[in-house]
């Protein structure tokens, strides 16, 4: 007898497996390319930077700009090489995140953080290294030949990753854990979308900016993506309190610790599992205008919300 075909919903986790190791296989190969190593001094530097980038996670950014691009038939180069950008972002961050003045985490990915694998100035040099080579692609021909379209990229990159992005949600986060008491549901939600969510919005509309779509569009992706954001962030939480280290590949439970105010802190566990469905099922209905070229990104906003890492 032939071999029974899977259930539908694991067909298509089957897939979504499939097509983000394609395209964290891909990135690897577009990092290695706009990172290569080097020699004399800096090299230290080049090898910090690669430490950090390559041999990545989930690759989740990535693939939202991949898929994002694929709505509107850019170009697989195109769409890469502005992946590649947003993942060099994101592990600045993730860099920055683990020193000592931030959260003092010695493990990211299953290996010993950046500055604990070479010394905390070449792990800060190493992630401003990759923020601004992120910026430098994103301003190359090579990445679309409409001048405009690059400079919109570099502008909501810049948007998602400063003061009223990335930076103003880690500045808050850090406030959060000396006055717990003083963050609410509303504050800690305003947090996170800035901490989490802006990065992941710019890519999600990133295909859309290649693309050159229309608004209604682009607004789609953008309301897709701060839902999304905001479920990636309470399975964080949910990950810190029931996690495990040996699959997380980082330090769990140091929230509570810390004493720091969170989606599961102030909600409780079922609670905010409950509204990490919600924002789930959310995400999903703003892609109804793409039909079924958007089912892997319905597939991510699944993902996100049952994943063990």
């Amino acid at each position: 007898m032939p071999e029974a075909m899977p259930p539908a919903n694991n067909l298509a986790d089957l897939g979504l497996e499939r097509a983000m190791n394609e395209t964290a296989a891909a990135m690897e190969l577009q990092l290695a390319s706009l990172l290569p190593v080097s020699a004399g001094p800096e090299a230290k530097l080049h090898e910090a930077m690669r430490y950090a980038a390559l041999n990545g996670g989930k690759r989740l950014r990535p693939f939202l700009v991949v898929e994002s691009a694929k709505l509107f038939n850019v170009s697989p180069t195109a769409a890469l090489r502005v992946a590649a950008a947003i993942e060099m972002v994101h592990c600045y961050s993730l860099v920055h995140d683990d020193l000592p003045a931030m959260d003092d985490s010695p493990l990211r990915r299953g290996r010993p953080s950046t500055h604990i694998e070479f010394d905390e100035a070449t792990a800060i040099l190493a992630g401003d290294a990759l923020l601004t080579r992120a910026f430098e692609v994103l301003a190359e021909p090579e990445t679309h030949g409409d001048a405009q379209v690059r400079i919109d990229l570099v502008r909501e990159m810049a948007a998602a990753a400063g003061p009223h992005g990335m930076c103003g949600g880690q500045m808050a986060d850090l406030v959060a854990e000396t006055r717990p008491t003083a963050f609410d549901i509303g504050q800690i939600t305003r947090l996170q979308r800035l901490k989490t969510g802006e990065i992941i919005a710019f890519s999600a509309i990133a295909g859309a900016i290649l693309g050159k779509a229309p608004a209604s569009m682009r607004v789609a992706l953008h309301n897709y993506a701060h839902d999304l954001g905001l479920a990636f962030q309470i399975a964080d939480d949910l990950l810190d309190v029931e996690g495990d280290e040996a699959e997380t590949g980082k330090e769990v439970r140091r929230d509570g610790q810390a004493g720091k105010a969170t989606f599961v802190s102030i909600l409780g566990i079922e609670r905010a599992r409950a509204q990490s469905a919600l924002l789930a099922d959310q995400a999903i209905s703003h892609l109804e205008i793409f039909e079924e070229r958007a089912d892997m990104l319905r597939h991510v906003a699944r993902f996100v919300i049952t994943r063990k890492k």
